[in-house]
């Protein structure tokens, strides 16, 4: 559930938006990217957003159909353009985001009212945002849909980008709302931060724990990822080597990743390690959404140990 829109990519490296001459249209948002990555792992899945009532977003449904992911719950909004995400690419580390999303973005406006609930609670995975719960009417959706949940897995994807909160601190009491539901929570560093005020991994991951979830997945970046439950057990996972083309994908990647290993019943370290290699992957690619690996990609590149 959350955010989808347009990315805009540019097809050169290393030149700035001001020069750039080419770009390639893809599907893109965080938690769409998932729904598109677990879909190529083999899963049955559904996203719940809006799009705007333009032809940006009649693709983004037929992107959607066509990766496999179920659009039923997707609506346009009259009114409101479908969000456009642009990016410069500055491998390895440096992929600036410009998001488009003004006067507020379709898929904000989700309503607790127009809410499948049965659906949403009988999910083996719900995950959300931190994104959807920056404004109304989508927070309080966000929150109503997390109600719902009383079995199965519950994901929060802390989700941080300060551009769409007026004030860091006003996030926190939200982000603690939201991780009273989870049953999982994931997060990089300044995510973790927002959520829990913490920053060094395990002090984080411990903070996410007692505020309820059972799971806390801390990425490191080029540190790797640190896992740790609420039965005691730990997994820290380094990356695996790889050419980065460009970053962004990495994260939804690992996520969709993240939801196989959980719906296998896998244990903590074969998780993070399956899901590094997701987001190996992605980030040696230049797009998103359909650069989202196939098993056996993943499982070649968990053999090797690296992303050739």
């Amino acid at each position: 559930m959350g955010r989808i829109g347009v990315d805009l990519y540019p097809l050169q490296s290393g030149v700035s938006l001001a020069d750039v001459t080419a770009f390639g249209k893809f599907l893109g948002g965080s938690p769409s990217n998932v729904a598109v990555a677990a879909a190529r792992l083999g899963h049955r899945v559904a996203v719940v957003t809006r799009t705007g009532e333009d032809p940006f977003g009649t693709y983004l449904r037929r992107a959607l159909r066509e990766f496999g992911v179920d659009d039923r719950f997707v609506r346009a909004v009259a009114g409101l353009p479908t969000p456009l995400t642009f990016c410069e690419v500055f491998p390895p580390d440096d992929f600036p985001l410009y998001f488009y999303r003004q006067p507020t973005a379709p898929d904000l406006q989700i309503h607790a009212s127009e809410l499948d609930r049965d659906a949403i609670a009988a999910a083996r995975i719900f995950w959300m945002t931190g994104t959807g719960l920056c404004e109304e009417p989508s927070r309080s959706a966000t929150l109503a849909a997390l109600a719902c949940r009383s079995a199965g897995t519950t994901v929060f994807d802390l989700d941080w980008r300060p551009m769409f909160w007026s004030d860091p601190a006003a996030a926190r009491p939200h982000y603690a709302a939201a991780l009273a539901h989870a049953t999982v929570a994931v997060g990089n560093l300044d995510e973790v931060e927002i959520a829990t005020g913490e920053r060094e991994p395990r002090a984080a991951a411990r903070a996410l724990l007692a505020a309820g979830v059972e799971l806390a997945v801390v990425k490191r970046g080029p540190a790797g990822v640190l896992a740790m439950n609420r039965a005691g057990q730990s997994a820290e996972v380094p990356p695996l080597p790889v050419e980065v083309r460009n970053g962004l994908g990495a994260g939804d990647a690992f996520g969709g990743a993240l939801c196989h290993g959980l719906l296998a019943g896998w244990d903590l370290e074969r998780i993070m390690r399956y899901a590094n290699a997701a987001g190996a992957i992605v980030a040696s690619r230049l797009e998103c959404s359909s650069a989202m690996p196939f098993p056996g990609e993943v499982a070649s590149a968990v053999d090797a140990g690296v992303v050739s």
